[in-house]
Parts: structure tokens; sequence; C-alpha cells
């Protein structure tokens, strides 16, 4: 048996989400001590690291809970599963890596990169396509276009580094425990908005429909969960609220 602070430590997670999955149900300890204290079994480690293999997939709490619990749930297919999904990714970071390995060797002074060869490793023709199919028709789609026409690489690298800092300042108010509806989280859902609008114009209903596909879809999730579990739940709230702050301002 291991004490909280003890798989803590050995899954490289922290106390505090530990926690949180014990309060959300997902990783209940297998036993207490007498003063009440978390002690967690081979099973319960074998659970966590289910939970952080879906995790490590992009998968939400909740689907994860949900999957976890289903009386049919198979362990050892859902391993099978998550083996092809990483030989994948593998293989994909493989491609990268060759890539950039003929680039090191051609900058070093060794043979020209074949330029038919440079960008095979990166398919964002799954993402341009989805991108397309759901927005392609509407004026965000087309403003998104024309505006990122003109920016240049060090536009998109300060957008970056700016997202970054930012999504650094939404974990700090949420783990400093700021309800989505206080001014803080509010005017940082604001200041989101604002930032949206380098790309196209962002209404407070549009912010609203982002929120909710911010929790709906893992791959978004994953971009704040990570900075802090729950973090992506809470953002969409704060927008919601922010929306809601600026209807009774009119």
């Amino acid at each position: 048996m291991r004490t909280v602070k003890e798989l803590a430590e050995l899954a490289g997670v922290t106390v505090r989400t530990l926690h949180h999955y014990d309060e959300i149900r997902l990783l209940v300890p297998r036993a207490r001590t007498e003063a009440g204290y978390r002690l967690y079994d081979h099973d319960d480690l074998l659970r966590l690291q289910q939970i952080m293999f879906w995790r490590e997939l992009g998968f939400t709490l909740t689907d994860i809970a949900a999957a976890l619990d289903d009386p049919d749930y198979d362990r050892v297919e859902a391993l099978r599963e998550q083996r092809a999904e990483l030989v994948r990714r593998h293989d994909d970071l493989g491609q990268i890596l060759k890539a950039v390995d003929q680039t090191l060797a051609e900058l070093e002074g060794g043979h020209r990169t074949d330029e038919e060869e440079m960008f095979v490793a990166f398919d964002h023709s799954q993402y341009e396509d989805e991108v397309e199919e759901r927005w392609g028709d509407t004026d965000a789609y087309r403003q998104s276009r024309e505006r990122t026409t003109h920016m240049g690489k060090a536009d998109f690298d300060r957008i970056a580094a700016e997202n970054e800092a930012f999504v650094g300042r939404l974990a700090e108010a949420f783990t400093a425990g700021a309800a989505p509806d206080s001014d803080r989280a509010m005017d940082l859902a604001e200041q989101a908005r604002l930032a949206i609008g380098q790309f196209y114009d962002c209404s407070h209903e549009m912010h609203v429909n982002l929120g909710d596909m911010y929790v709906a879809d893992p791959r978004f999730t994953a971009t704040y969960d990570t900075h802090a579990e729950g973090l992506a739940a809470w953002f969409r709230d704060a927008i919601r609220a922010n929306a809601e702050r600026a209807s009774t301002d009119r």
C-alpha cells in the first residue's frame, strides 16, 4: 500500500491531483488509515496508469471516468488501443526526427535535402479540412484567411508566446480559487475574446460557442488541463459569465 504522497512521487503527479481524482470518484483509494489518510494498492496504481494513458491521448476526465466505470470495459483491449495510438504517434515523430536529421546534415555541409521531401513529415491537411468543413462558409473563416495572409513567422511566434503566457495567467487564477464569475476570471475571458480579434471579429455569442468547444473537444481540453486539471471547464464558465456580464451592461 502506498500513501498519497508516495503515489504522487511515483507517478509524477501532484497530491492535489490525486485528491481531485478522489473527490470526483475517478480514483478512490482502496483503503484509509485510522487517521483517515489515503492508501492505494496495486489495482489503484493500475487504474491511475490507465487514467494517465488516456489523458496523454487527449481524453477528458469525464470521458475517462465513463470508460473505466463501464462494466464492459476491457483493460487489455484498452491497452491494445492505447498502444496502437502511441505507435502511430511514434511513427509520426519518427518522420519528423528524420526531417530534422536531414536538415541538420544539409546545414552542416552535407547532402542537400530533396525539396519534395522537406515537408512530408507534417500532415496538416486533416486539420485544414476540418476547419474548412466547420467554418468555411463563415465570415470569421474568411476574415481569418485574409488577416493571416499578411502575417509572418515573427507574428505567429509572438502570438504563440502571448497565448502561452495568457494560459499561465488563467491557471494562476484557477489554482488561486477564483470563481468563474469573478471579475478576475471574466476579465481574463474578455482579454481572450479581444485577442481573437487578431484573426476575426469574435462576438460574445461566438466566444461562448468556442468555450463549449474547449471542453467538448479533447484536443482543446488538453491544451488547458495540462496546466491545471479542470482549467478548460473553468475557462468555459468564465467565458459564459463574461458574455452574460456584457449583455447586462448594454
